[in-house]
C-alpha cells in the first residue's frame, strides 16, 4: 500500500508488518481461521491496514493499489466474521547475481492490535512459504518495518540503502563529457517504454531489482496527488546517447518557504554508462530554486560517493532495505551465480521448512552452479537468516562468521566461499512494494 508520508519517509513508504509476538495466553486455533483472499476483501483489507500503521489512504491511491493485488496470494485471518489479519506476496521475479529468481514479494502484512500475540502472523507466514513453495518460487523478500519481527522467521538482511541528503556543495568534480549525450524531459504516461529498456540493462548487473510487467510499469509511474505530500508532480528525465535511451530519473520538487530551500525529491535513478549516470546527477544537483537533493533509495556503492568534490556534503546515512529468506535451499543456491569457484558443503537448520534442514553440496562458479543434499561433514554451518542475508551478495559470509552467523567447521573453507558469494555490485533495493 502507498503511504500518505514523504516518499523519503525513513519507513520506505510501504507497508510491512506488526510487533513481535509474545504469547501471553493459550489460545485455540480453532478461535482464527485462515483463508486465501478475494477481490472483495481489498478494501476491507485496507482498512485493518489504515488502522494498523495509522495511515489514511485515499480513493486513487487505493485504486492504484488494487491494480497489482492478487487475491489467491493473499493470506487472510478471520475473528469469526471479523478480518483481524492481513498479508500477501506478488508473483514477480527478482535480480540475483548473474541470474533472475521468482520470488515471493511479501507485503500488506499486519494484526489488528487487539488480536496480537496469539499466533496470528506464525500462521500468515507459514501460509505464505506453503504458497511459494506451491509457485516454485524458492526465495521470498519483503521491506520489514521492524527488522526484529522477520528474523525470527528465517529472513536476513540481504541489501542495504544508502540516504542521501545533499546539499548544492556537492558538485561533480567529474562532469559528463560525451558530447553525444543529451537530457530531455518526457510525460509521465509514455514514458515507460524507454524506462523499462534501461531498467532491463541495469537490472542484468544490479541484484535486488524486482521485474516489471506493465502492470508494475504502470504502478510504479502512478502519481496520485495524496503520494506528493505538497511536492509536485512527478517529473521524469531522461538521458539519451546518440539516440539511444540510457539513463532516467524520476523527481519532485518541493517548495521551500523563507529561509528553507526548494528541495529536489529523487524517486528512482538508473543508468546504463558512466556518462549518462554524471549528466542526471550533474543536472539534480542544480535544479534552479533549490539547494538540496534527497534520494532515500541509493545503493550503498553509489559512484556518487566518488565523484563528487566533497563526500561529506551528501549527507549519507546507511539503513536497511531488503530482508530475504531461503524457501527451497538447494534451489535457490542452484539458481544463482557466484564470483569465483565455489565447492563447500553447508549445514543448514530450518525449523519452519523441515526439508531445508541437512548438509547441502554446493558448487558453482560464474556460469553454473549446483546444489544437492550430502553425506559428506560440514565444511560451514550456517544460520538461515545468514545465508539470505549473504545471498544478493551484500553481506560477505565472512563479515557474518565475525558476528557468529556463520562457523567453519573445516580450517580454510571460507574465504573462498565467502569470495565466492560476493558481487562485483551491490544489491539495490529502490522500490519498496
Amino acid at each position: 500500500m502507498s503511504p500518505t508520508t514523504s516518499e523519503g519517509s525513513e519507513r520506505a513508504n510501504r507497508l510491512a508488518s506488526a510487533r513481535p509476538i509474545r504469547y501471553t495466553r493459550v489460545v485455540d486455533p480453532a478461535e482464527y481461521t485462515l483463508r486465501s483472499g478475494t477481490a472483495d476483501d481489498f478494501d476491507t483489507m485496507v482498512g485493518v491496514l489504515a488502522d494498523s500503521f495509522h495511515e489514511t489512504f485515499d480513493a486513487e491511491g487505493i485504486e492504484v493499489e488494487r491494480g497489482v493485488y492478487e487475491p489467491e496470494r493473499a493470506a487472510l485471518a478471520f475473528a469469526g466474521d471479523q478480518l483481524v489479519g492481513v498479508s500477501g506476496s506478488y508473483t514477480r521475479d527478482l535480480s540475483v547475481p548473474g541470474a533472475t529468481v521468482a520470488s515471493a514479494h511479501v507485503t500488506m502484512v499486519s494484526v489488528d492490535a487487539t488480536h496480537r500475540r496469539r499466533g496470528i502472523l506464525n500462521r500468515m507466514m507459514g501460509r505464505l512459504f506453503e504458497d511459494a513453495q506451491r509457485a516454485g518460487e524458492p526465495v521470498a523478500h519483503l521491506w520489514a518495518s521492524e527488522g526484529k519481527i522477520y528474523q525470527r522467521y528465517g529472513y536476513g538482511l540481504a541489501a542495504t540503502r544508502l540516504v542521501i541528503e545533499a546539499d548544492r556543495e556537492a558538485q561533480l568534480r567529474f562532469p559528463a563529457v560525451d558530447p553525444r549525450g543529451s537530457l530531455r524531459s518526457a510525460a509521465l504516461a509514455d514514458a515507460g517504454p524507454d524506462l523499462a529498456k534501461v531498467y532491463e540493462q541495469v537490472s542484468a548487473e544490479r541484484p535486488g531489482l524486482s521485474g516489471r510487467d506493465d502492470r508494475w510499469w504502470s504502478h510504479t509511474l502512478a502519481d496520485p496527488t495524496s503520494w506528493r505530500n505538497g511536492a509536485t508532480r512527478r517529473y521524469v528525465l531522461i538521458h539519451e546517447t546518440a539516440g539511444e535511451v540510457d539513463g532516467y530519473v524520476l523527481w519532485r520538487v518541493r517548495e521551500g518557504s523563507g529561509d528553507k530551500p526548494g528541495t529536489v525529491l529523487v524517486r528512482e535513478m538508473l543508468a546504463t554508462n558512466p556518462a549518462a549516470y554524471q549528466s542526471i546527477w550533474q543536472f539534480l544537483l542544480n535544479v534552479d530554486l533549490t539547494r538540496r537533493v534527497e534520494y532515500p533509495f541509493a545503493a550503498p556503492d553509489e559512484p556518487l560517493l566518488y565523484l563528487v568534490n566533497e563526500p561529506r556534503r551528501l549527507g549519507t546515512t546507511l539503513s536497511d532495505a531488503l530482508w530475504l529468506r531461503l524457501v527451497d535451499v538447494p534451489a535457490a543456491l542452484s539458481a544463482r551465480r557466484y564470483q569465483s569457484p565455489v565447492d563447500v558443503v553447508l549445514a543448514v537448520e530450518d525449523p519452519m521448512i523441515p526439508e531445508n534442514s541437512g548438509r547441502w553440496h554446493l558448487t558453482g562458479d560464474s556460469s553454473t552452479a549446483s546444489c544437492t543434499r550430502t553425506d559428506r561433514p560440514a565444511d560451514l554451518d550456517c544460520d538461515l537468516g545468514a545465508l539470505g542475508a549473504a545471498y544478493l551478495g551484500g553481506a560477505s559470509l565472512g563479515s557474518l562468521a565475525a558476528g557468529g552467523r556463520v562457523r567453519e567447521l573445516v580450517a580454510g573453507t571460507l574465504a573462498p566461499a565467502s569470495a565466492a558469494f560476493g558481487w562485483h555490485r551491490a544489491p539495490a533495493a529502490m522500490e519498496v512494494f
